[in-house]
């Protein structure tokens, strides 16, 4: 059984990016691991050590409180949602989020992070600096983003960005099982611009290579790889767009100001981060 962890602070960002994961639990046949973490002040060293614990012992207090009051509120969403036969367990940590998230993922073989990003800024701030940009850039497993407006429904089509690189078709034979699962194509994109080195017959290669299975080649000849993108995203009717990350300047090379702010007001679809293997 996989399995999908995610992190929670209970927002209504959260709660959003909670159905898709219980969606892709559905769909891989997983269980999913909830996490809330909180980080415990440093405090002034004018309190006197029997001070420390009394305040660290409220504030642990409060914040499983908090945790045991929000838990049956996200089991409410599962049953809504038709979800309820889906496992979960939950874990409620002290200290930085990302470095539990390393943590779980060793200590429970974890497949899946799913995490939600929010704002007008999101799209920017997701890939350059956010907990789920530092999840992305940081962890070795594939990560699912899910931007605030991005509503579930029913996946029919998977798009998957490629350089069309021998190592990205293990990646991509992985997102054609997610799309087996849900009954969904997928349509694969290389943008080829006038320094791109690819040649004829690696298409076809990669059409050969995948005859047998339900994928599309896209190769649009083009400079301008973030509209193209963009412009796949539309035309294509793409619900969930899966990535490579290669570097993590490679993300920042691509999500370039302008571009983030068009994709901030007009992309709501999910981003699955796929790692380098």
């Amino acid at each position: 059984m996989k399995k999908i962890l995610f992190p929670t602070d209970f927002s209504n960002v959260a709660n959003n990016a909670f159905v898709h994961a219980l969606g892709l639990a559905k769909l891989v046949h997983g269980e999913l691991i909830l996490l809330h973490t909180y980080e415990l002040p440093i405090i002034d060293n004018q309190f006197a050590p029997q001070n420390y614990k009394e305040v660290f012992d409220s504030l642990e207090l409060t914040n499983f409180d908090k945790f045991k009051d929000e838990i049956p509120k996200l089991r409410q969403l599962a049953i809504e949602n038709n979800c309820e036969h889906i496992k979960m367990s939950h874990i409620l940590m002290d200290g930085d989020l990302i470095y539990n998230v390393k943590e779980i993922i060793k200590k429970d073989a974890i497949d899946f992070v799913v995490m939600g990003t929010s704002g007008a800024s999101g799209w920017k701030e997701m890939f350059l600096g956010t907990n789920t940009g530092e999840a992305i850039a940081n962890l070795t497993i594939p990560v699912l983003s899910i931007p605030e407006s991005a509503k579930f429904s029913k996946i029919e089509t998977i798009g998957f960005t490629t350089r069309f690189r021998e190592k990205d078709k293990v990646a991509l034979s992985n997102v054609i099982k997610i799309a087996k699962s849900a009954g969904a194509i997928v349509k694969c994109l290389y943008v080829e611009t006038q320094n791109s080195d690819n040649t004829k017959a690696t298409y076809k290669d990669w059409e050969a290579h995948f005859k047998n299975e339900s994928v599309q080649f896209h190769i649009i000849p083009s400079d301008n790889v973030n509209e193209t993108i963009e412009e796949f995203i539309t035309h294509q009717n793409i619900d969930i767009l899966a990535m490579l990350t290669y570097k993590r300047n490679f993300f920042q090379w691509m999500f370039s100001t302008s571009f983030t702010e068009k994709m901030s007001y007009h992309c709501t679809i999910p981003i699955l981060a796929l790692h380098e293997l």
